[in-house]
């Protein structure tokens, strides 16, 4: 729901656009985000500390881990300084790739939490001070560059482009780190992937057509003004066109120009 929420909250609460496009890419993202729910696959059962360490101890996910951190690294001390004021992407991708990290200990952290009510000793475990230390600086850091963006661009197009980014690393994280897709048919794989691409096509209506006039009462003007308007020419110099082809070409007026 934070894409159609913050859209249409934005619109009424700060006076911010939302079009008919717009609204109809709300609606958009939330089918596509029931058809991923639908199509979701499975939790991989693992229910202690020690199976949560051998996961995250994977070559694959170390590997995949060490990436994300580069890539991190490399947008906050080098582009974001230089771009993240001008390009919306830039402090939107910090904030998706920190949420791998994040999603991966809020796992953790819910099987340390069941197995403390279930007597188990999780406090003397490593892993779940490690969990926590990672939350903490991965939900500052995502505060802190998702109000940074916030401050600058459209809300109703921070959220629904920071939902995409997001979607697509928590769901490589979970393919790489818990395997949640090994099980899962082929009716389910294209129904989550379809519901996935009907949400970046619900963002792109919500972005690309955000400062278009477009509503219900005015919608068939648009049409018709769209499929009437003749070619028109922003050159303030040309003082005379004319174009008719029954005139030949030693009798068409001349075009005279003004040079400034």
């Amino acid at each position: 729901f934070s894409v159609p929420c913050s859209a249409i909250l934005s619109s009424y609460l700060l006076g911010e656009r939302l079009n008919l496009l717009g609204k109809l890419g709300c609606m958009l993202s939330l089918v596509g985000s029931t058809v991923m729910v639908i199509h979701a696959p499975e939790d991989e059962e693992v229910t202690t500390l020690d199976e949560m360490s051998s996961k995250l101890k994977e070559p694959g996910f170390l590997a995949y881990a060490v990436i994300l951190l580069a890539v991190c690294f490399f947008l906050i001390l080098y582009l974001a300084p230089r771009y993240g004021q001008s390009n919306i992407l830039i402090y939107l991708t910090i904030c998706s790739v920190i949420g791998a990290f994040s999603v991966s200990s809020v796992k953790g952290l819910g099987i340390a939490i069941k197995g403390f009510f279930a007597g188990q000793p999780v406090l003397q475990h490593p892993l779940t001070w490690i969990l926590v230390i990672t939350l903490v600086a991965s939900i500052t850091t995502q505060i802190n560059y998702l109000n940074k963006s916030l401050d600058i661009f459209n809300t109703s197009l921070v959220f629904p482009i920071y939902y995409v980014l997001f979607t697509t690393i928590v769901i490589t994280t979970s393919i790489i780190l818990f395997k949640e897709w090994v099980t899962m048919t082929v009716v389910d794989i294209i129904g989550t992937v379809c519901g996935f691409l009907t949400i970046i096509l619900g963002v792109f209506l919500l972005h690309a057509f955000k400062d278009m006039d477009i509503s219900l009462e005015n919608l068939p003007q648009v049409l018709q003004s769209g499929q009437q308007a003749p070619a028109t020419q922003d050159d303030k110099n040309i003082l005379i066109e004319v174009d008719n082809s029954s005139i030949g070409p030693e009798d068409k007026p001349k075009v005279f120009m003004i040079y400034t």
